[in-house]
């Protein structure tokens, strides 16, 4: 028999690819696609377990499989050749085109449009992968001619982006699609997309201030009708514009993708169409993060504009664009971070915060800017997304690696403890306050530097817009300096259980902060797997006892739910993101869907 890679290409396709396909078939098993988990039934064959799906037709499907019982990430079965076989004529099926096509006929056919997206999402990623693979010699070495050498000393927020250029070119702990970015082409890709680190031009757009809602504590963040412009902000004069338009017009930035189509679209639905006026000097330069939508200013690396794009990323429904009522809720959730941090101390000058509370929207999702300001005295420090630790370096070795070498002495473990230390700390303590945030890997960044000699690791926070929060517990620590749940836009943030909390908390903060790490540092052969889990136990143990484990008290209650669990709550990414409408799936939202997985930080398992 011989195995195709994962586009369909013989035997000489990459190694890369084969796993694209291994990962996304494991994706489909965990969140139980179609039966494949629940409906299936072992079959033991000489080469190893294949799990067995009956069809309607009587024509079985086959998947190969390994299981990794209660020390599997996420999932005690996953996927072990990259095919499906039908069991009646052993033809096996090696492209994700046709593996889609054989498990969308057993859906519901109201569904199978889902798996013929979920087709063209991976042909996307496919595609992003080769490019990224033919590109990486050139881009580290762009990298390094700007940079320099060695990335940990790559300090500063400037520097800090080539991170995420790195971020970009590393896999999604989970989501096997993670690389694919609906609809964009590979020029668009190299001019736009932060795995290839380009610098762009902003385009701008005059809106009538009347339209425009503002939200801003500095006169340099959004200046209004009546306010001079400050610093950087131009006056729609200064964009080649009518003078006039100084007094009645604001000018926001727009991505260069969302001009166009979009953007007309978005101007005739707000009725703005016939008063809007799109500059065509392009004005100020910058650099795309990781989030591709948000763009770091060039002469201003403290300044990232988050500007609306209309593509997807991590499923189809899950668009890049900026509902106003998510700017709403992320200066809500920084004011409470801060109440919070006013009453915990200890983390005043260990979790720093990007002020996100200016922003600017005119009713659509299209037309919006969020101006977010990192902190200021970190020019010194190297400030690295989460999401890049454990990609390649430039040279070849591990980022975490090469950050190791300079602050911990060449430890990677100790680099790991110190994070997950701090981390655990500050996660569980919001816990106890009846919080939860949403701050996965791209939303944190490490940042460290070397005071007086001696390594400060810090963590940087930023997009607060999506927090659980149980409402009850945080009157009960906060009394009159609780928010109103009506300080957020969306009612699914607040409630009265800690259910919600739980569910993202282990999501992010143990799967994808602490969990992901465990298994890749495993993967690359740093230490045994079972050492690593227990440092994530042991870690999350301490942070847990400080709440109080007696009964009723936050600490008993992720005791009871995280730490000594039979299984835990999984994201079910592709499921809610491409494979099935929100009606279908009942997701309220589709990055907060969940299936279960097996406990993989019980002692023993």
């Amino acid at each position: 028999m011989t195995v195709t890679s994962a586009g369909g290409a013989d035997a000489g396709g990459t190694a890369a690819e084969g796993e694209l396909l291994l990962r996304s078939l494991s994706a489909l098993l965990r969140e139980d696609v179609v039966g494949l988990r629940t409906r299936s039934t072992a079959v033991e064959r000489p080469d190893g377990t294949w799990l067995r799906l009956d069809t309607a037709d009587k024509d079985a499907l086959l998947l190969p499989v390994r299981d990794d019982g209660m020390r599997g990430f996420q999932s005690r079965t996953t996927a072990r050749l990259p095919l499906l076989r039908r069991e009646s004529d052993g033809t096996d099926l090696t492209t994700a085109d046709d593996i889609l096509t054989a498990l969308g006929t057993l859906a519901d056919p109201v569904d199978r449009s889902g798996f013929d997206a979920f087709a063209a999402e991976y042909r996307q990623a496919l595609a992003a992968l080769r490019l990224h693979t033919a590109t990486d010699d050139e881009v580290a070495a762009r990298l390094v001619a700007r940079y320099g050498c060695d990335p940990a000393d790559w300090t500063g927020l400037a520097a800090g982006l080539a991170f995420d250029t790195l971020a970009a070119r590393t896999d999604h702990p989970v989501y096997p699609t993670a690389r694919g970015r609906s609809g964009l082409s590979d020029s668009q890709l190299r001019s736009y997309a932060p795995e290839f680190h380009p610098t762009l031009a902003l385009r701008w757009l005059a809106l009538p201030a009347e339209a425009v809602t503002e939200a801003r504590t500095r006169t340099d963040a959004v200046p209004g009708r009546d306010t001079a412009p400050h610093g950087w902000w131009p006056l729609p004069s200064a964009l080649g514009l009518p003078p006039e338009l100084d007094g009645s017009h604001l000018a926001l930035p727009v991505h260069p993708l969302t001009t166009g189509g979009p953007l007309r679209d978005a101007l005739r639905a707000t009725g703005l169409d016939g008063r809007a006026v799109l500059a065509e000097r392009p004005y100020l330069e910058a650099v795309p993060t990781l989030s591709m939508r948000t763009l770091a200013l060039t002469t201003h690396p403290d300044v990232h504009l988050k500007l609306p794009l209309a593509t997807s990323t991590l499923g189809l429904l899950n668009r890049r664009t900026i509902k106003p009522g998510t700017l709403i809720d992320g200066a809500a959730g920084q004011r409470l971070l801060h109440t919070v941090i006013a009453r915990e101390p200890r983390f005043a000058d260990t979790v720093l915060h990007a002020d996100e509370s200016h922003f600017a929207h005119a009713g659509h999702e299209l037309l919006a800017v969020l101006v977010r300001r990192c902190p200021t005295g970190l020019e010194g420090a190297v400030v690295v997304p989460m999401a890049a630790l454990l990609g390649p370096a430039p040279g070849g070795r591990l980022l975490i690696d090469r950050l190791a070498d300079r602050f911990y002495g060449g430890d990677a473990l100790a680099l790991l403890d110190a994070t997950l230390t701090l981390l655990f700390d500050w996660q569980t303590t919001l816990f106890g306050y009846g919080i939860a945030l949403e701050s996965h890997q791209q939303n944190i960044s490490l940042v460290l530097d070397q005071p007086g000699g001696r390594t400060r690791p810090r963590l940087l926070l930023k997009d607060n817009d999506g927090p659980r929060i149980n409402t009850v517990r945080l009157r009960e620590a906060l009394g009159a300096d609780a928010p109103d749940p009506a300080e957020f836009d969306d009612a699914r943030i607040s409630g009265d259980s800690d259910g919600p909390l739980l569910d993202l908390f282990t999501t992010i903060t143990v799967h994808l902060c602490a969990g992901a790490y465990a298994f890749g540092l495993a993967r690359h052969g740093r230490a045994p797997l079972d050492r690593l889990l227990r440092l994530v136990r042991d870690r999350l143990d301490e942070a847990v006892e400080r709440l109080g484990t007696q009964p009723g008290r936050p600490g008993a209650v992720l005791r009871a739910h995280v730490l000594d669990a039979a299984h835990l709550p999984v994201k079910a990414m592709v499921t809610a993101g491409t494979l099935l409408t929100k009606h279908r799936s009942g997701a309220s939202d589709i990055n907060k869907h969940y299936t279960t997985g097996p406990n993989y930080l019980l002692p023993g398992a």
